[in-house]
């Protein structure tokens, strides 16, 4: 370990950990986002040296979506012998792993539009949830799911459409008034 490495990983990386952790949960789901995160953590130690400092997020997503990628190629059953050995872990750096989709979506959403979200296919239902729950900008969320960003912003208005017309009902039963 050099110095410049240790320098570079804690000013590009640990500062955005939080971020991948969210984007991680929305990709995997919280199972899996702490081990995508590890293993992305790892990538990134390697490389710092070799990171020009522009666009930390940026460089970070697009080592999370390979990494959550390469995964996926060669994923095979995990067996735990005892699940207790895992209840008292404690995340990497003292971050605490966001809740689970299901809790944040519970706590913060109505009933109405937490089926409404759950309601839109995958894709659509990712860059919702990248965008307006963990406030990735259209290029980072277009980063971290490898599209263009004409298709993130497409993908958010349709969900977001899909979402306004799946609650439209509740609203005008709610109301009594219809809502343009």
């Amino acid at each position: 370990m050099t110095d410049a490495q240790a320098r570079g990983f804690r000013l590009y990386v640990e500062p955005e950990i939080e971020v991948l952790l969210r984007v991680a949960a929305t990709l995997t789901g919280p199972s899996d986002a702490e081990d995508l995160v590890q293993e992305t953590l790892v990538r990134a130690w390697r490389s710092v040296d070799r990171f020009d400092g522009r666009h930390p997020r940026a460089w970070l997503l697009t080592i999370l979506r390979n990494t959550n990628m390469n995964m996926h190629r060669r994923r095979r059953p995990d067996t735990v012998a005892d699940i207790a050995d895992f209840v008292s872990t404690r995340p990497a750096f003292g971050v605490d792993p966001p809740g689970t989709e299901e809790h944040v979506m519970s706590s913060i959403l109505s009933d109405d539009l937490e089926r409404a979200v759950q309601s839109l296919a995958p894709k659509f239902c990712t860059v919702l949830l990248l965008i307006d729950v963990d406030q990735l900008t259209y290029s980072e969320a277009a980063q971290a799911l490898g599209v263009p960003v004409g298709t993130v912003m497409s993908r958010l208005s349709r969900a977001r459409e899909r979402v306004r017309r799946h609650l439209r009902p509740t609203f005008v039963a709610a109301t009594g008034k219809a809502h343009p």
